[in-house]
């Protein structure tokens, strides 16, 4: 049988604390399914520098030098959709939250969290996932209750709803498909078209009004 050869997560950090982004660079790379393409300290060059690199996900701190973390990531997706962005932060303030949110960031993690729920948060968005740590869960469900928005005329299929929910349980493409009972490509499609009638461009942005609107 052919070897099966199984493709590193690519992983490039933006972090201005030097003592901080060292200890992550070191749990990177002492981690065998996870590669180090690029480590830095500002988001001077940030297109460019994400245009060569081609990671699959980048830890972006909110509070770094020149262009902040939430403006940086709204670009990033922007630019390259692909690239999944887990936020890391010191604070768990509810407009940074909510801002990340918005701005297309798969993940909300706590510079806190033992380097086992790093590594689970890059895991998980990497493979199509969201991850927030519990307390931040917490935020976003408590803020949903209490800031309802104006609700809105969205029909979405009974599929579309299977899928979505799928979504927002934190499952991966690959995942919703094996569930589904489907190809990739026709989970794709789909979630095109839930992205169309919500009228949002990532997956942060559907699980979180897909809460909001109470659309599962």
């Amino acid at each position: 049988m052919p070897k099966i050869i199984v493709k590193n997560i690519r992983i490039a950090i933006f972090e201005d604390n030097q003592k901080f982004r060292e200890s992550l660079e070191f749990m990177i790379v002492t981690t065998n399914d996870m590669e180090l393409c690029g480590s830095f300290e500002n988001t001077h060059r940030l297109l460019q520098r994400v245009e060569a690199l081609q990671p699959d996900v980048i830890l972006m701190d909110i509070h770094i030098p020149e262009m902040n973390g939430i403006e940086a990531t709204r670009l990033i997706k922007e630019k390259f959709p692909q690239v999944q962005v887990c936020m890391q932060t010191v604070f768990e303030d509810d407009d940074k939250v909510f801002a990340s949110l918005c701005s297309g960031a798969s993940g909300y993690i706590l510079k806190s969290s033992p380097s086992e729920k790093v590594l689970q948060a890059i895991r998980e968005v990497a493979e199509g996932g969201v991850f927030f740590t519990p307390t931040i869960a917490k935020k976003i469900l408590y803020n949903f209750h209490q800031h309802p928005l104006r609700a809105e005329f969205i029909q979405l299929t009974d599929k579309e709803k299977e899928i979505l929910k799928l979504l927002v349980d934190g499952l991966s493409y690959k995942m919703i498909a094996d569930e589904s009972d489907l190809s990739v490509h026709t989970i794709h499609t789909h979630i095109r078209h839930i992205y169309e009638k919500l009228h949002v461009n990532s997956k942060s942005e559907a699980v979180a009004k897909a809460l909001k609107q109470k659309l599962i």
